[in-house]
């Protein structure tokens, strides 16, 4: 039976500052690959930092985003990465990326926001 080696990024993202959170998220992706994992997941909003709060409002905000969610996919190689970002279609989601050989092998939505004490999260995403 093969084994699967899993790796788990604990990272201090700073929100907005995404030239920081690829440097951190890809020094975790190499550090992964280090190790001999197969897969390596990050926190939630990883990219963007949490919460990210009324940036998200900012259409270049959003575009930042997803440039630094395809910085991260290009060191996804030879592993699989599951990382958080904010995913924009019709509407913006707290989404999860799942990475594979430098490109989106899929994307999660959340689905159950909280919206209670210092979380907001209805008020930004579906």
């Amino acid at each position: 039976m093969r084994r699967l080696r899993v790796g788990l990024g604990q990272i201090n993202p700073t929100v907005g500052d995404f030239e920081a959170n690829v440097r951190m998220i890809v020094a975790g992706i190499e550090r992964a690959r280090g190790l001999g994992c197969g897969l390596v997941a990050f926190p939630e909003l990883a990219i963007t930092g949490y919460p990210p709060e009324d940036l998200l409002f900012k259409p270049a905000f959003i575009e930042a985003n997803l440039r630094a969610l395809d910085d991260v996919a290009r060191a996804a190689r030879g592993l699989t990465v599951v990382v958080g970002f904010v995913d924009r279609q019709d509407d913006i989601f707290n989404a999860a990326a799942v990475l594979h050989d430098g490109a989106r092998a899929g994307v999660y939505h959340k689905q159950y926001l909280p919206n209670y004490g210092v979380f907001d999260e209805n008020r930004y995403f579906q």
